[in-house]
């Protein structure tokens, strides 16, 4: 973590009002009916969010609220796993998290492990009011460092009726503690020294620091970083100008939330409604999900992927498994 950001920076253009156009990273169905929508989270954000819903709907249908990846935007994973699940017969929102994306929020291209775990609970409230939406069947989705924010709201949230996450991340832990917990007492200290300094930096300067443009490859990378760089910055499989991942950068002292709050404390506070875990045997982040497990009562399951990456279960149709989320969803918002 430097407290420089170099000559390239960069916010993704976040838009003041919602596109119109059919903009996603993948095809449009024609089994779905599709609509932007707004709604407003407990802090008084604005969120935009895409509504997808079966074009053969019923009255008082289950419902399911997406998000993620971390960095990500609604026209990417989220929205990929939203559309698909309406397909199969579920209401389903997919949401940019504030300061991201469509989203409101300023300054921009910051998390927060409090207010993305109240962007589901807002996103529940919306799908909640929906008349043609069962109130008592609503479910939610968070892939990547979404999922831990999806533990965290399941946790909380006694009206989330059971939670899955794919492929995820304990945001609080990696920024802590670094992969696999590598990181020493030195290291931290000298990490929150550094965003420390860089407070004043951002306070003399009347604005946030922001980092070099995301995920431009010099050589020499870890895997999972070529692998990240392969969804995100390809054209033919998730570039979005909106997204952070793909176009943007956080703010230099993005990690400061994270560092003190550990996501999944009350884990096992979900039970006795349901948890599914979904990750690939290849992931480099897969001992997040097998954590989670170890935490979380029962009922609970974990599913590992054989032969899958962290990122192949971003959009890799032949890898996510849709037929398992449905049929968890079908039983456990019945």
């Amino acid at each position: 973590m430097s407290m420089t950001s170099g000559t390239s920076q960069a916010f993704a253009h976040t838009a003041p009002t919602l596109s119109s156009e059919w903009d996603k990273t993948f095809p449009k169905s024609n089994d779905v009916d599709h609509q932007k929508v707004t709604f407003t989270n407990r802090y008084g954000i604005t969120l935009a969010a895409d509504l997808y819903q079966p074009k053969k709907a019923a009255d008082k249908m289950p419902a399911l609220a997406v998000s993620g990846p971390f960095g990500a935007v609604k026209e990417q994973s989220s929205g990929l796993y939203a559309q698909t699940m309406a397909e199969r017969g579920f209401v389903t929102l997919a949401f940019d998290p504030s300061y991201t994306g469509e989203s409101g929020g300023t300054p921009p291209h910051v998390a927060s492990p409090d207010i993305n775990t109240e962007d589901f609970s807002a996103a529940v409230d919306f799908l909640g009011l929906l008349p043609q939406v069962d109130r008592n069947r609503l479910g939610i989705i968070g892939i990547c460092g979404w999922g831990g924010m999806a533990l965290n709201a399941a946790a909380v949230d006694k009206r989330i009726k059971a939670v899955a996450t794919s492929t995820m991340y304990d945001m609080t832990r990696v920024m802590s503690k670094g992969y696999y917990d590598s990181t020493t007492q030195e290291e931290r200290t000298k990490t929150l020294e550094q965003l420390s300094l860089q407070r004043w930096a951002d306070a003399e300067n009347g604005k946030p620091a922001v980092g070099p443009v995301s995920l431009e490859l010099q050589g020499g990378e870890p895997q999972f970083v070529v692998e990240y760089a392969a969804y995100y910055k390809s054209k033919e499989r998730g570039f979005h100008p909106r997204a952070i991942n793909s176009n943007a950068s956080w703010t230099l002292t993005n990690p400061l939330s994270f560092m003190n709050m550990p996501l999944l404390s009350y884990i096992d506070e979900i039970a006795p409604r349901p948890t599914l875990l979904i990750h690939g045997d290849k992931a480099h982040s897969r001992y997040f999900s097998e954590t989670a497990y170890e935490l979380a009562a029962e009922p609970k399951e974990l599913l590992i992927i054989e032969d899958a990456n962290h990122t192949d279960l971003y959009d890799q149709l032949d890898k996510i498994p849709f037929d398992k989320l449905t049929a968890f969803f079908e039983k456990h918002l019945s």
